[in-house]
């Protein structure tokens, strides 16, 4: 189940990037800032579409993680196919209903002021700021939307963690460190991705050149560093890199 979890995860991860990525590449490149007001739209409903699709298969995935742990003997019965499949599709259902409420409010807006987006990629508050009315109840629905749900998971998130460590109390040494190392993936994962997120997004528009610095971390950081966060809790990876690391160090002493 973990692994069937992660590969939603990686294509959700993959996905995200590509919405944001190519096209500021393409800036720095080419030199070419420019991108349509349906390709716009675009972006803002995949930003949306992919991040919280994200976010609900890393709050499964807690629930997979307490299970393995706290209830490790009737795991293949709590975890069985049928529920996964379940868990899987309600993040990705959960991740276009938000993202369409997100875009169509924002979408429907009258721009007809500035046209220079004051971000790398189209999101609702750099929007909210060119359009030429009250913007306020939009970006209180952003605020109740995107804000909400990254601030809730996060938090139910830091719950379930907080109850696997209580479960832990009175376990030996040998099982709080194979509990951490099962856990430990997941927790860094949920720091890099939610964190920055949940900055952004619960607090009204602002500071946008803040906004900018921090969405660096969760749209093209963490989808990069996830792989590798994910690979090293394999004992096989982690052996391998310290050969590596060895043989260099080795080669280096003129060994």
């Amino acid at each position: 189940p973990m692994y069937f979890f992660l590969c939603h995860m990686s294509f959700a991860d993959v996905c995200f990037s590509s919405v944001t990525a190519p096209q500021m590449i393409s800036g720095f490149l080419v030199e070419n800032n420019t991108i349509s007001f349906a390709g716009c739209t675009g972006q803002l409903f995949g930003l949306h579409f992919f991040g919280c699709t994200e976010v609900f298969i890393l709050t499964a995935m807690a629930y997979e993680r307490y299970v393995a742990v706290c209830r490790p003997l009737r795991y293949p019965a709590l975890m069985s196919r049928r529920l996964c499949g379940r868990m899987v599709g309600v993040s990705w259902a959960g991740g276009f209903l938000p993202a369409t409420l997100q875009t169509l409010p924002t979408a429907l807006l009258p721009f007809c002021g500035p046209n220079r987006v004051a971000h790398y990629f189209c999101d609702v508050h750099p929007l909210l700021h060119l359009a030429c009315a009250d913007t306020r109840a939009e970006g209180l629905a952003a605020l109740a939307n995107s804000g909400v749900i990254s601030l809730s998971c996060f938090l139910i998130l830091v719950t379930s963690y907080v109850v696997i460590l209580v479960s832990l109390r009175g376990q030996t040494l040998a099982g709080w460190r194979k509990a951490l190392s099962t856990c430990g993936s997941h927790i860094t994962a949920v720091i890099l991705s939610l964190g920055p997120s949940t900055f952004v997004y619960i607090r009204p528009s602002g500071d946008l050149s803040e906004d900018r610095s921090v969405a660096l971390f969760y749209t093209l950081i963490a989808p990069m560093l996830n792989p590798f966060i994910y690979t090293l809790r394999n004992g096989e990876v982690r052996g391998a890199m310290r050969k590596l690391c060895r043989r260099k160090v080795g080669s280096g002493n003129g060994k």
